[in-house]
């Protein structure tokens, strides 16, 4: 990508947004005085700034660079993740499982699954979670680092110094880690909610210009449609009979199930980063309102965050350029000459090169990988002029920010109540629970810096997150599914479900490997047993394998062990729970209403973009 000059403009822009968010967190630090305040937000927040703060905990790098990427690698296709991979999920999750979250009063989801179950399925699960959110923390800076060495932004200063340019990835790590660490030790999850809030506006700012800029350059929607390198680039259903006939590498059974179902319900049923944004309201109905109310705007995020990624891919792939120009009597010819990793790349998606070495990363057959992660910042740096393009940067380095800080918050709450505080040090004050959250935060953001070069092995960072969350969210909403709707469900049941369903990921991941990839990472570090077409498609089949596993072994268990009696599992237990008093709501102000509201919106979608 070719270097790009940013003016005072676009730096004042983004000077002041960390000058805010930053603020934020000084200007809460006074508030912080419990570990409730610090953890839970005080639960005195109303139900639409949580609404936005639920969907924008997940508008992080996963969201916006993830979703331009995989719109760039699998075309309108990547919109199953928002149509049939959110929306239903969030819809069960703020009618069905909202209140037996609120009502518990369980501080974090692996608490509710010692009230339903026991101590070790808490452990167990407080573990795992624990991984889970330093590596999307840590992806999310992988993400920023990238980008910041990308733009070139730290170039002169380097080599001025006589500085290796491949060392302003690991300065740029240390950077996004200073400005997260500062507004979360200082405000806790109430500085992160806000955060996310401006995030939410920030994006839509950036983005939507982008959008309608690119638009215009190929042509609107008929342009789009000729430059796409493949017809069903525009279709989501285009396909789907069979897994070797669509970009997605999947079939419909393969997409519904692992994608529709066990992904999608298992991340916004489960995900403590989401679930905390909607229990820090100040009530039961609020709480439910909170997912329907972010389920709006996730239905038309695909068009800020998809269609540049196709834009990308559509564009002209850069070629060298001649301009003439008569100076003194005679003509002067000058060519200017794409970089080597624009020439080897297509559109304006580059070739992926090594973040260190600076070498063209190739896969198994030769060809150059394209670094789809970058589709977006092309985009940006392509179409944008000065002050505009300032403000894309932000919105770019706020949902990197934004994704950090929601993972780090959960992280430091899972730490100090699920484990320090339950294992290591009972019975200590609030005053010491408040300083060790405030300690887990640094450890969280050590963590994820570690992690952050785990992703350097992926071309498309929303791949590694699926590939997480395969493992650790799959198997886990087998064990809610049961332990919510079968009160014959028993803690070694869940306890040894959740232990066959994550062995069960782990070895299909080890067994199978996608086409043109390389063992390691991307799988068959057992045995190559079975290819699939794209990594996504063998995230799909691991989700599958470890719900169905855990699923299974779980009912087994459970039906040759005791339950708890039904007095315990009262507000626990669908069949046992009392229903939400709702007499004093008119019927169109009733979650239910909005709830299929939802419903009719989304199938629609799917039925235009078929």
């Amino acid at each position: 990508m070719s270097h790009t000059n940013l003016t005072y403009v676009d730096w004042l822009i983004m000077l002041l947004y960390f000058v805010f968010v930053l603020g934020i967190g000084f200007a809460l630090k006074r508030f912080m005085k419990t570990s409730k305040d610090f953890f839970q937000a005080g639960r005195s927040l109303p139900a639409w700034i949580c609404g936005l703060a639920f969907i924008s905990a997940n508008l992080g790098a996963q969201e916006v660079i993830g979703m331009g990427a995989s719109g760039a690698k699998y075309g309108i296709a990547t919109s199953h993740f928002y149509w049939i991979g959110a929306i239903p999920a969030m819809i069960f999750v703020g009618i069905f499982m909202m209140p037996f979250y609120y009502g518990s009063k369980a501080r974090s989801v692996p608490e509710f699954l010692r009230l339903r179950f026991d101590e070790k399925t808490r452990a167990l699960n407080a573990c795992s979670f624990a991984v889970m959110t330093v590596f999307s923390s840590g992806i999310s800076m992988y993400a920023m680092a990238r980008l910041i060495q990308t733009l070139h932004v730290f170039d002169y200063i380097f080599l001025s110094a006589g500085l290796p340019l491949g060392w302003i990835f690991h300065l740029s790590i240390i950077l996004s880690a200073i400005i997260v660490l500062g507004y979360i030790f200082l405000g806790g999850l109430t500085s992160a909610i806000y955060n996310e809030v401006l995030q939410f506006f920030l994006i839509i700012a950036g983005f939507l210009p982008l959008v309608l800029i690119g638009l215009k350059a190929v042509g609107g929607w008929n342009g789009l449609k000729a430059a796409m390198p493949n017809p069903s680039y525009l279709h989501s259903w285009h396909g789907m009979a069979h897994a070797n006939t669509n970009p997605l590498g999947v079939e419909v059974f393969g997409l519904a199930m692992g994608l529709g179902f066990v992904l999608s319900f298992g991340y916004w049923c489960t995900d403590f980063l989401v679930i905390q944004t909607a229990m820090a309201t100040d009530s039961q109905e609020s709480a439910r309102r909170v997912p329907l109310i972010a389920a709006i705007p996730k239905m038309f995020f695909p068009f800020l965050v998809i269609l540049p990624g196709l834009l990308a891919i559509g564009a002209a792939t850069p070629k060298p350029v001649t301009t003439e120009r008569v100076e003194n009597g005679a003509i002067i010819r000058l060519t200017t000459l794409p970089t080597e990793l624009e020439a080897k790349g297509q559109g304006l998606v580059p070739a992926k090169a090594d973040p260190i070495t600076g070498k063209i990363v190739l896969d198994t057959s030769g060809k150059p990988l394209l670094d789809y992660d970058l589709a977006i910042p092309s985009m940006l740096l392509h179409y944008f002029p000065t002050g505009i393009l300032g403000l894309g940067l932000t919105a770019l380095l706020a949902s990197f920010m934004s994704g950090m800080a929601g993972n780090v918050t959960a992280f430091n709450t899972v730490w100090t109540y699920d484990l320090y505080q339950s294992y290591i040090h009972k019975g200590a004050s609030d005053k010491h629970y408040l300083s060790m959250g405030r300690w887990a935060t640094v450890g969280g953001i050590l963590l994820s810096m570690a992690t952050a070069y785990a992703a350097t092995g992926f071309n498309n960072i929303m791949d590694t997150l699926q590939l997480v969350f395969s493992f650790v969210n799959a198997p886990l909403f087998a064990t809610f599914l049961l332990g919510m709707f079968w009160k014959r469900a028993t803690g070694n049941g869940a306890f040894i479900g959740l232990i066959s369903g994550t062995v069960a990921a782990i070895l299909h991941h080890g067994m199978t490997l996608p086409i043109e990839a390389h063992t390691g990472l991307h799988g068959g570090w057992i045995a190559v047993i079975h290819h699939y077409p794209s990594d996504m498609a063998q995230n799909f089949w691991t989700a599958i394998w470890a719900f169905s596993t855990n699923f299974i072994v779980t009912i087994v268990v459970s039906l040759f062990g005791t339950p708890k009696p039904e007095s315990e599992l009262v507000g626990l237990v669908h069949s046992l729970t009392p229903k939400p008093e709702l007499g004093h709501l008119p019927w169109w102000r009733r979650p239910e209403a909005l709830a299929v509201l939802l419903l009719i919106m989304v199938i629609t979608l799917n039925v235009i973009f078929r």
